[in-house]
């Protein structure tokens, strides 16, 4: 691809972001040549959906493609208006690996020299929409300026916020994951001009933050507006009674506030003297009478836990876009509440693992393959990677039992205090090989490989951040596509496992009716390339993870625990809130 004289502002900003320009066209051809020849700077590959433009149109665009070799041209049989020809252009930009677009009109309105400001806004919030916020000249129609401020006032009403600045603005860096799947899911989302404001707003709804960069907006002189006063205001104005009625349905959640707290800024559950009576009664009269317990503890925790909750409502809506897309059958009966009691259980067989009461062959077994696995490291130095999805403690209780075998587990502990003096109280065991960190470094690298020379295995989570800021946080986070939406990853784990000497195991615990069941299967982590191909190969590890991880929870969703908004980023460790 040749990218031409690239800009170096722009470049950096937009970084591995993955970004592409996407650019609607209807008989714009004359002014889309200068914008081409000002958007050649940047270095990014553009898609030009022409949206059955008249032949003149579509003879320009040909040759503009012939003459930038870094342009594609995607060709609609008819007119399908902005919305559509912008959702064709975000579906041809998916399909060749993009996970970002900005979108720019082909009119000329939008200042060009503002794309490193939105790229750079879009790499620091990548799961945000990222919109211009116009400053306008002189030369704006006023019967424009004020439909706007119209416009602006019904979506503050079907928001319940006035986080949303400006709706109409069309210059503007989409993360495609959730825009594709919410034109799935929404069939009647707008095509023509009423697209801008209904796709910001149904994405605020779904919960994509959007985000807002001053730019300037210009109506060149004998310009082209493709605006239909007549049919584009009556399509506007039918969006905003669907809208306006989309809103009272969601009213009780955008009243409770729609925010789901990383998990680094949320306090421990409390409840210090619930959980040893529950613990007294499981040690009194079994299990049985525990999970009975369940049903009215549980209920009360998900009545009050409304962030929790939010996520895990969040986390399952997720799940089922992307088996729909991906044409996978989930398992039957997926709900929060249930997502909760399976979150109880897995508390509950931490306990029981380390008291022996958990028998493998009966309540646990090991998945085809897995022993196959585990035999060729047996007592040797073994690095297991896992995640939040499951009980791996049940396999580190297990493997100590049954074969001896010392498995240490790097853990934050920061927010889980109160269950870990229940552990310590009711299973001391399961408290003694833990490595409490708050974020990995050099000096955790040098223990653990201590640990594996001495043939101990050791247990680590790929799936969460970290909580301690890094001096540059940015290159401590590596974005990977996870049911299909890019996920932030720490990069600590898959840098640990590129640098011990040590043999890698991905391994996660599901629960099957009432077993659990011990997927095993080797993973790669090649020795830590040279710097400038580091990130590369990087990034090949974690895609890899985050491909497994999200094959095992589609497997059993309800044995996902993380709650919080998985794909938002945690914010800085100096603006988190320590536990008491």
């Amino acid at each position: 691809m040749n990218t031409g004289v690239v800009n170096g502002a722009a470049q950096a900003a937009a970084g591995d972001l993955q970004c592409c320009l996407v650019i609607p066209c209807y008989n714009h051809g004359a002014s889309l040549s200068g914008v081409l020849q000002r958007l050649a700077a940047f270095g990014l590959h553009c898609f030009i959906v022409d949206d059955g433009s008249a032949p003149p149109t579509r003879v320009q665009i040909d040759a503009l493609a012939q003459q930038y070799a870094w342009v594609t041209v995607v060709r609609l049989s008819g007119n399908q208006g902005k919305g559509g020809a912008v959702l064709a252009g975000f579906q041809a930009a998916r399909q060749a690996g993009y996970w970002h677009a900005l979108q720019i009109d082909a009119d000329g309105q939008h200042d060009v020299g503002d794309v490193p400001q939105l790229l750079a806004e879009a790499r620091r919030h990548p799961d945000a929409l990222i919109s211009g916020r116009p400053v306008y000249d002189a030369s704006i129609p006023a019967v424009r300026r004020y439909g706007r401020y119209l416009t602006h006032i019904w979506v503050w009403i079907e928001t319940l916020s006035l986080q949303i600045h400006d709706a109409m603005c069309g210059f503007r860096v989409y993360p495609l994951a959730p825009v594709l799947s919410l034109a799935r899911q929404v069939p009647l989302l707008g095509r023509y001009m009423d697209f801008d404001p209904e796709v910001m707003v149904r994405l605020y709804w779904a919960g994509t933050p959007v985000r807002f960069v001053p730019t300037r907006v210009i109506y060149p002189e004998g310009g082209l507006s493709n605006f239909d006063a007549l049919r584009d205001n009556v399509r506007i104005s039918w969006m905003h009674a669907r809208l306006f009625f989309g809103m009272l349905r969601r009213l009780p959640r955008l009243l409770a506030g729609r925010r789901i707290r990383h998990w680094a800024q949320q306090e421990e559950l409390r409840g210090l003297l619930g959980m040893r009576i529950m613990m007294r009664l499981y040690q009194a009269l079994g299990r049985t009478a525990f999970e009975l317990a369940l049903y009215p503890v549980v209920a009360a925790y998900w009545c009050s836990a409304g962030a929790a909750r939010r996520a895990s409502r969040q986390w399952l809506a997720v799940v089922r876009r992307h088996a729909d897309a991906t044409g996978t059958v989930l398992p039957r009966g997926l709900n929060s509440y249930r997502h909760f009691r399976r979150f109880a259980q897995a508390m509950l067989d931490k306990i029981a693992g380390w008291r022996g009461d958990l028998v493998l062959g009966r309540d646990v077994v090991l998945a085809p393959g897995a022993q196959a696995v585990l035999s060729p490291v047996a007592r040797r130095g073994t690095l297991i990677l896992g995640a939040h999805l499951g009980d791996l403690e049940v396999c580190r209780a297990l493997a100590e039992q049954s074969a001896g075998q010392v498995i240490t587990a790097l853990v934050f502990t920061d927010h889980a205090r109160r269950y870990n003096q229940i552990l310590q109280e009711f299973s001391p065991r399961a408290t003694v090989h833990l490595l409490s960190v708050r974020e990995l470094g050099p000096e955790t690298a040098l223990v653990l490989q201590q640990k594996l020379d001495a043939g101990e295995w050791v247990a680590i989570l790929g799936d969460r951040l970290s909580v301690g800021h890094a001096r540059d946080r940015a290159l401590r986070i590596v974005y990977s596509p996870f049911m299909g939406r890019p996920a932030p990853f720490s990069a600590g784990p898959f840098i640990l496992a590129a640098t011990l000497r040590a043999p890698v195991v991905l391994m996660f615990a599901l629960r099957v009716g009432r077993q659990r069941v011990i997927h095993c299967e080797p993973f790669e982590a090649p020795p830590l390339a040279p710097r400038a191909e580091r990130p590369q190969r990087l990034q090949a590890m974690v895609d890899r993870y985050a491909r497994r991880l999200e094959q095992h929870a589609l497997m059993s969703p309800l044995d996902w625990f993380n709650f919080y908004d998985f794909w938002q980023a945690p914010p800085p460790v100096d603006a988190v809130k320590e536990a008491p």
